[in-house]
């Protein structure tokens, strides 16, 4: 057990995942229901070379949000391991409104630049969830996770929008910087934490959005919101 500062009960560390690649629109590219996208085969061969990395953590716990992808995903990322998974509602994304109730002359910009405006006052997601709700329910989890003594190492898989928010929070940078934090599918972030009574003195980022399957991030220069406005905008 490390000791980094005088007081700190221990160093841990927060495994903090996205789930892998998944499809938010059918064949015929309309939209569907979030809430129950399963991984595609790419998804599944992604989060295969995530616990492929991660083959030699021994995880204590490992939480995901419940829906359907971040469960398919951490359960391939953990292999044979004995380690039960809990789910946390309070992780899920954030949630948007119909895309198609945005005016066809502002899509591109609500939807391809839906983050850069987290920090403006009053600042909701595609005429869905507000930002602020977004960062109260996820910091609540995050308050308890740290009190909770119960683990060294804590696999987490959640979505792009919460980890964005969780990296921009432990650096300190809050909701105007979480378009900087990008998350691929199946990313890994490490987040190593001194704790002292429960309570964050320090933390600090090992890594972020290192991804198993493409460690130079050959060929990928979209970000996630634009990919997600490509598959809107594809004919």
């Amino acid at each position: 057990m490390t000791r980094a500062l005088r007081g700190t009960t221990n160093r841990r560390r927060v495994y903090l995942m996205r789930h892998a690649d998944v499809s938010y629109f059918d064949a015929n590219g309309q939209p569907v229901d979030p809430r129950h996208v399963p991984l595609t085969d790419v998804g599944r061969r992604h989060a295969l070379a995530a616990g492929e990395l991660l083959k030699d953590v021994s995880f204590d716990v490992s939480i995901c949000s419940g829906l359907p992808r971040t469960e398919q995903t951490a359960r391939l990322v953990l292999g044979e391991r004995n380690v039960s998974l809990r789910h946390e509602p309070r992780l899920k994304e954030i949630r948007g409104g119909r895309l198609s109730a945005v005016p066809a002359a502002e899509r591109e910009q609500v939807i391809a630049y839906a983050y850069d405006v987290a920090g403006e006052p009053g600042a909701i997601f595609i005429g869905g969830e507000a930002w602020e709700s977004l960062r109260q329910r996820v910091l609540e989890v995050w308050t308890e996770l740290l009190a909770d003594d119960s683990w060294l190492n804590l696999l987490v898989v959640a979505h792009d929008a919460v980890n964005r928010l969780l990296l921009s929070h432990v650096t300190g940078a809050g909701l105007a910087c979480m378009k900087a934090f990008e998350q691929d599918p199946a990313c890994i972030n490490i987040i190593e934490v001194d704790i002292c009574d429960g309570v964050a003195l320090r933390a600090f980022l090992r890594a972020v959005n290192l991804v198993a399957y493409n460690l130079a991030g050959k060929d990928n220069h979209r970000t996630v919101m634009e990919k997600v406005w490509a598959d809107f905008n594809a004919p």
